[in-house]
């Protein structure tokens, strides 16, 4: 295997496990925050003890988060050294900013959020589950910046020629907002917050079948549900945003996700489907000219296929990138439908009364995480060739240093490090949900006594 797929597939695996928590932070941290704000407002006990359950599990997650993310940024330098010389200014200064607002806050309050029980007033240590919640929040901004940059670069200029070349910000609030960034963003919190509500929905929903925690699992329950439906349907809005603005700075990649090869046609929309690149065409469900309609409102309207750019300029893997598409898009409208029934249910005051939809709530953990992991795997390989689009191809963008070998060893390394972190921290999870919130010995009053 040539040097340039192995440095790929490393950074794919390494960033694919970094991105189960990071999400995971910022969704529990929004949680946390309407549960002691709840405390604050009501005064129930009931409040407090979730909100001191979920930071055990939000210091766990937010803790391998952090050591995962730090593996990326050697990464850069040892196997994509082109890559970060040519964007170094444009990574620099978002980077800079995300240490600055993002970690500045986090490290601020993370310590009274922690610690701070029972050493602050309540309202102090409110405002630092706030504090680290922004910053969660903050830290996603400026990465997903530096990304979206890469997508549609924006506020920069080109110095120097071949390896020596590299983009100099001229405009720092156009490189920051750069036609994909605000889309980006949004649709990117949307995915944490609702990977927050449905592990919180999973770890309670398991409790009542379990007829454990009874009382303060329904509240629980309610908190994530409402998040959850409200994002999920939000997603819809931004989901199509993005798309729109897909279509118009990377027409390429939009005809991947929905297979459309000719120059300029109207273009079905597939609910699934399978691609063959080689004949060109798409067998699976759809609705004729339905991709034309979401564009244009027309189902008659032209858009850009493959077939319009040189087949060295548009994705190599076109089935790839529509699989992982559609199959983001199934997860959110699975979730959509799920979360509008459970909160029909709910109105209706009979939503703890199926336990079938409670187990369906107990395994549907993994549905956000994997619907965020194949929607950046449909953006990142729908933008190749480029690793910078339209400027640096992935191929130029990798340390001619660095050999096939030394790249192996190292995923390698990563592979058995990896697991190792992943056990731990499904055991460490598994440890706080099976203790549970408080001792059942006791009522949640009494257990308060002497936290």
């Amino acid at each position: 295997m040539d040097t340039e797929i192995l440095a790929r597939i490393q950074f794919a695996f390494t960033i694919a496990f970094h991105y189960i928590y990071p999400p995971l932070s910022i969704g529990i941290g929004l949680i946390m925050v309407i549960m002691e704000g709840m405390y604050l407002k009501t005064g129930q006990k009931q409040y407090e003890i979730l909100t001191r359950f979920w930071l055990k599990i939000f210091a766990i997650t937010f803790g391998i988060g952090v050591a995962t993310g730090i593996i990326m940024e050697f990464e850069f330098g040892t196997n994509w050294a082109v890559y970060s010389r040519y964007v170094g200014d444009i990574f620099g200064s978002a980077l800079a900013a995300e240490g600055l607002f993002a970690f500045g806050l986090e490290s601020a309050f993370l310590g009274i959020l922690l610690f701070g029980w029972n050493r602050v007033s309540p309202k102090v240590h409110f405002i630092s589950t706030i504090g680290v919640f922004l910053g969660s929040m903050f830290s996603a901004v400026w990465i997903v910046v530096a990304n979206s940059w890469q997508q549609t670069p924006a506020g920069y200029h080109i110095v120097g020629e071949g390896f020596d070349a590299r983009a100099e910000v001229t405009d720092f609030w156009a490189m920051v907002f750069n036609p994909s960034s605000v889309d980006r963003i949004i649709h990117v919190w949307q995915g944490a917050f609702l990977a927050g509500a449905f592990l919180v929905l999973s770890v309670h929903a398991y409790y009542l079948l379990k007829g454990r925690y009874v009382e303060i699992s329904k509240k629980a329950f309610k908190i994530a549900l409402a998040i959850a439906t409200i994002f999920s349907l939000s997603q819809l809005i931004s989901g199509h945003s993005s798309a729109d603005g897909v279509s118009e700075n990377q027409p390429a990649k939009l005809a991947a996700m929905e297979g459309h090869y000719e120059a300029s046609a109207p273009a079905d929309l597939y609910l699934l489907g399978w691609v063959n690149d080689e004949t060109q065409e798409v067998t699976g469900i759809k609705l004729p000219g339905g991709l034309s309609f979401l564009v244009h409102q027309d189902f008659e309207a032209p858009i850009t296929g493959l077939n319009a750019f040189p087949k060295e300029d548009r994705p190599g893997q076109v089935n790839a990138v529509f699989q992982f598409y559609h199959i983001m898009i199934s997860i959110g409208m699975f979730l959509i439908a799920l979360t509008l029934y459970a909160s029909f249910l709910w109105w209706r005051g009979k939503i703890f009364d199926k336990k079938w939809l409670l187990k369906i709530f107990a395994f549907s953990v993994l549905l956000p995480q994997i619907a965020n992991q194949v929607g950046w795997f449909s953006a990142e390989m729908g933008r190749q060739p480029w690793i910078v689009y339209g400027h640096l191809r992935t191929n130029e963008g990798f340390s001619q240093e660095v050999s096939s070998n030394q790249i192996l060893f190292s995923l390698i390394l990563f592979l058995v490090v990896y697991a190792i972190l992943f056990l731990l921290f499904i055991y460490s999870v598994n440890k706080k949900i099976k203790h549970g919130p408080y001792d059942e010995a006791k009522n949640p009053d009494e257990f308060l006594k002497y936290v």
